[in-house]
C-alpha cells in the first residue's frame, strides 16, 4: 500500500493567504512557523498545513497509520548472485 509513498515536510512561515498583499498595507505579525506536509502516492497528491505546536501529534498519527498497514507486507526474495553469473568459455584456436 505505502511502498511508493513519498512524504516531504516543508517548514516555512505561512499566514494562510493565497493572494498577494496590496503595497499600501502594513505587514501583520505571523502567529508562528507552520509545516507543510506533501504526500504523493502514484498520481494522487495531498497536502496539509500543521502548526509547529501540533507537529508531534501529526507525526504520531502518521506513524500509527503506517504501522497499522505494514503487517501485510512481504519480504522480497533474494536471488543468489553466484548462480546467476555465467562465465564465458574460451575457444582454443
Amino acid at each position: 500500500l505505502f511502498s511508493e509513498l513519498f512524504l516531504q515536510p516543508d517548514v516555512s512561515l505561512d499566514d494562510g493567504r493565497t493572494k498577494a498583499l496590496p503595497k499600501d498595507a502594513d505587514p501583520q505579525p505571523v502567529d508562528g512557523h507552520k509545516c507543510l506536509f506533501r504526500a504523493k502516492l502514484g498520481r494522487k497528491r495531498i497536502s496539509t498545513v500543521v502548526t509547529s505546536k501540533e507537529v508531534n501529534k501529526f507525526h504520531l498519527a502518521y506513524v500509527s497509520v503506517l504501522r497499522a498497514n505494514m503487517d501485510n507486507l512481504e519480504r522480497r526474495k533474494k536471488t543468489d548472485t553466484t548462480k546467476t553469473k555465467v562465465t564465458p568459455k574460451k575457444n582454443k584456436a
